[in-house]
């Protein structure tokens, strides 16, 4: 699809490793007590890379949080390499968990023959457990000796937790000077509303980018995409969002070819941010919530992630009741000014509530529709003409069940 002048964007195959210049290698290195369970993954590039990150505003940060800031402080944003675990979060571990961050880098840097603060750390699973760090060296060790290109789907196997299913995706950018990739993963499936990216994300391009505009266009795509998703509004005490650019395609981004940048990595990070919803724990819809005629597009933005994140609304949409009085009232303690007179409020597309009056003849209508794997809430706040959308999905009682066993 055409997406800026002269540019097209079109998705390809390989995820992670689809750009040239990097290499995966992932397997089982004993965190998962499930044999076989892929639970580490290391992804590097070939030379050197820009680097850039995203980290969670929990003020309960993880040690691999707080190792990967410090990393891409020292560097300023260069690299070569991350590694990831899942299955152990590495938090509230105090300094043996800081302790076991910094070797995971140091066992990748003397592996790859870089320093330590060139290696970036993310991991993912239960909090409070330490880390099986001779069962992760050891794991670090091998994967470092068979990293491969084409190897992507693997890295995005070994990163989820609770996730029902894989997520990545890739696509070519062709510009009037040339073509790039990017290839991004993902993992998220509860504790998620990221207040900054999502529980875990890695894009990767073949793109020539400086480090500053790296980190602008990942915290620009990720507001309307990672940073627009909830499951159930817990923000993690490890939510990090990766980026690594090569350069190896020779195109080189500058402020012509930002738009272009920011266009592919939207297109990968879209689909990936809607797959972490619709595989959020016991999820069985996507609820896409969309403000419109707002004063101000974060005030849409707060008023769609109060409904999206409202426990009534999302057990109404599950049970498929039309309930249009949840999402006011959701709306009306959003901390955003509005006239009751002047909101509309549409289910798929069906009015249920206009000038302060409800139109429950469409009830039946809305309830057919709420039974869809998709649903569509649309409120307007008549006081603007800012609009935004948060993708949430429905509650059910196989959350309570997988959260209430999470440890078990």
């Amino acid at each position: 699809m055409a997406v800026t002048r002269h540019t097209s964007i079109a998705p390809i195959d390989g995820g992670i490793t689809a750009p040239t210049g990097f290499r995966s290698a992932a397997l089982h290195c004993g965190i998962k007590a499930k044999a076989g369970a892929l639970d580490l993954a290391v992804l590097a590039v070939d030379t050197f890379a820009s680097m850039a990150g995203l980290f969670t505003t929990n003020l309960a940060q993880a040690a691999p949080v707080l190792v990967s800031k410090r990393h891409l402080d020292v560097t300023r944003g260069t690299g070569c390499a991350i590694v990831v675990n899942s299955g152990c979060a590495n938090a509230c571990t105090g300094e043996e968990g800081l302790a076991n961050a910094r070797r995971m880098t140091e066992e990748v840097a003397s592996a790859l023959g870089c320093e330590p603060e060139q290696v970036l750390v993310a991991s993912t699973g239960v909090i409070g457990v330490a880390l099986p760090i001779d069962r992760v060296v050891a794991g670090i060790q091998e994967a470092c000796s068979s990293l491969a290109h084409g190897r992507g789907s693997e890295a995005a196997q070994a990163i989820m937790t609770t996730d029902p299913f894989p997520k990545e995706h890739a696509v070519r950018v062709t510009t009037p000077r040339g073509s790039f990739s990017i290839g991004a993963m993902a993992k998220g499936s509860g504790m998620i509303e990221p207040n900054m990216a999502t529980m875990l994300g890695f894009i990767a391009t073949d793109a020539q980018v400086a480090p500053a505009m790296l980190q602008r266009a990942l915290a620009e795509s990720a507001r309307d995409t990672f940073n627009a998703i909830t499951v159930d509004g817990e923000c993690s005490t490890n939510d990090s969002l990766f980026a690594m650019a090569s350069g190896n395609s020779g195109v080189v981004i500058d402020e012509e070819l930002y738009p272009a940048l920011l266009d592919g990595l939207l297109s990968v990070s879209r689909p990936l941010a809607l797959g972490i919803v619709r595989g959020g724990e016991g999820a069985t819809k996507v609820i896409a919530v969309s403000v419109y005629d707002a004063n101000t597009v974060d005030e849409a933005r707060q008023v769609a992630r109060t409904i999206a994140n409202s426990p009534l609304v999302k057990t109404a949409v599950h049970g498929a009741d039309p309930n249009w009085g949840r999402i006011v009232a959701a709306a009306g303690r959003a901390g955003v000014r509005f006239d009751m007179q002047r909101v509309t409020v549409r289910i798929g597309g069906i009015l249920l509530f206009e000038n302060g009056l409800p139109h429950d003849e469409s009830a039946a209508r809305a309830a057919e529709i709420l039974k869809r794997d998709t649903v569509d809430i649309e409120i307007s706040l008549g006081t603007g003409n800012a609009s935004a959308t948060i993708w949430g999905c429905d509650l059910s009682a196989e959350y309570v069940r997988i959260n209430g066993e999470y440890r078990t």
